[in-house]
Parts: C-alpha cells; structure tokens; sequence
C-alpha cells in the first residue's frame, strides 16, 4: 500500500543510523539530496543527523566514518529514521538495536533502511507485512531467512511508514522522489539537474539481475527465469520457450554473451547464490544446497569443490577467520 504524498511531505527531519561497515555511498547519497534541497531553495526545509547506538562514529566499509555522529538515545524529533547496512550486516545487528527500533516504532516515527539495513528491519520483526527492498547481493539470503517477508528486487520500496531502498546511488533517486512530494517535482527535477542525473528512476525498477554487459530481451529473460527459480529443475527447452527462442538460438546467445553454455551458466548462478548463503546466512548446508537447486549434499559439495577449490564447509571456516 502505498503513502499519501502528504505522508511524505511531511518527513522534513532525518536520521540515519549507522552500522559497523556501512554502505557510505548509500548514505552520502541520501544526504546529499537533502543538502542540495536547502540550496536550491534557500530554505532549510530538511535537517538530517548521523547517528549510531552509542554516539562513537562508525566507520563504513571504506574505512572512513562520518563526524559528527550522536547516540541513537539523544536523537529527538526525528520523523523517519534509516537503518544503514553494509558489508557483513548480521554481524553490526545486536539485542540493542533490535530494542531500539521496536521502541521506535511503537512511538510512530517513520522507519527505514539502506542497503542492507532491511535484514536489521525484518530481524526486529518490523517488516511483517509490509513490502520492502535489500540490495541485489542480499536478495537470496534473507528471502531464504524471512520468507513471510515480501521482498521485491526493485529499486525501492515505499510502504505506508517503512521505506526501505536498495543502496549504491538508488539512495539520490528515493530522496527525489520524497523531496518531490514538498517541493513539488520542478524543484526535484532542479536537484537532479545539480547532480547530472540524466533520468528519474522509479522505485519499482527492477535491480539488474546480472553483471554481464547489457543483455538483449529474450536472454534477460532467460537469466530472471534462472534466478527466480535458482531452488528448481529447469531444463533448456523451459527456459528457451520462457524466453521466445529456440534451445539453438539461446546456446548461442549465451556462448556469444557469457562465454558459457545455459546449462554452465545456470550452474554457476546456483553456486555463486550458495556461496552467498554460505557467507550471509546462518542456514545449515544442506539446507543452502536444497534451496540452490542440488539433490543431495554430496552433489552440492562436489559441484562446489570443483568451482572454488574447497568445501563449502571451508567457505563457512573462512569467514569466521
């Protein structure tokens, strides 16, 4: 469901709250919208503070942190509040903050995430029923962890008092679109003209779905049917005729593309999904190898070997060194 624009216009007072190797960029970029709002304007519409649980500045995944910063406790006044994620975003979570969102939502403060700041969210139970958006790198993890949660792999999400954005520069986009709502969408299209943004991202654009080079049609078809149901048999001609091709015509797409065939290619897909469970989720193995599409857990750990050199026994070993 979505918020009135008045809902929106309302937020004039920021917080974001900081974890331990936070998304920088993701934050810099929501600030920075509200900065050039007050420039453009002349006005100091929005307030914005750094905040982290104990008022020590954090430092983010580049190793730079933000000053000045204030305890969580002391913060009054604020009309939403983000929770800003990064690199290892379960390790940054505690008891701590999860008591403090809760409070926080029960005093009607409008609560939100960048990045990775979702998985805090729904690990305090603050996202039951509600729609919301995690970076690409995070989707499998926490859709496997919070399956009641509807996570989408869009841009952005807005719903009634939670507003959660995926991070990188998708930040300045979701900004615009809360600014557009007070100041109306010439002043916003002002501020994206000071940023160079040639155009306006919607917040239900999906997320690329892959690294590769931009994908003809048909064949990104054939990759968000493989990454949608990465937990499932699929064979070629499904995924062809998902695509409107020919099982000729997608192997030489993805020869020409990828350098692969669909059926390595899909392998890797699932394996590199795994790996990321292995590293983001606390999921048994088996558990991790069933929900990536392999049969057995000597199958999975076979195919795994074979692709990274180790177990994945030793993938878990080695982010706990």
């Amino acid at each position: 469901m979505a918020p009135r624009a008045s809902d929106l216009a309302s937020l004039r007072r920021f917080g974001f709250l900081t974890l331990k190797t936070y998304s920088l960029i993701a934050v810099s970029n929501a600030i920075e919208a509200l900065r050039m709002a007050n420039r453009v304007t002349g006005r100091e519409d929005y307030a914005w503070r750094v905040l982290s649980l104990d008022g020590a500045p954090i430092a983010a995944s580049n190793g730079l942190s933000l000053h000045p910063t204030e305890a969580l406790g002391d913060a009054e006044g604020l009309d939403v509040l983000f929770v800003c994620g990064g690199i290892d975003v379960r390790a940054a979570t505690s008891q701590e903050l999860r008591v403090a969102l809760r409070r926080l939502a029960r005093q009607r403060i409008v609560i939100g995430a960048l990045c990775t700041g979702t998985f805090a969210l729904a690990e305090a139970g603050l996202l039951r029923g509600y729609r919301c958006a995690i970076h690409w790198e995070n989707l499998g993890a926490i859709r496997e962890e919070f399956p009641e949660i509807d996570i989408l792999d869009e841009m952005f999400v807005i719903d009634r008092d939670r507003i959660t954005c995926t991070g990188g520069a998708v930040p300045l986009d979701m900004m615009l679109r809360i600014i557009a709502t007070h100041l109306g969408p010439a002043r916003a299209r002002e501020i994206a003209t000071q940023f160079l943004l040639e155009r306006d991202r919607a917040g239900s654009e999906v997320q690329p779905v892959t690294t590769l080079d931009p994908l003809p049609p048909s064949m990104g078809r054939a990759v968000r049917l493989m990454e949608s149901r990465i937990d499932q048999k699929l064979s070629i001609g499904e995924i062809a005729r998902a695509a409107g091709l020919s099982e000729r015509q997608l192997e030489r797409l993805f020869r020409t593309y990828t350098g692969a065939t669909p059926v390595a290619y899909l392998a890797a897909t699932r394996l590199e999904r795994a790996r990321r469970l292995l590293r983001q989720t606390g999921m048994s193995i088996t558990d991790i190898g069933i929900a990536c599409g392999f049969m057995s857990l000597a199958h999975f750990s076979t195919a795994f070997r074979n692709r990274f050199g180790y177990a994945p026994r030793q993938e878990r070993q080695r982010q706990a060194g």
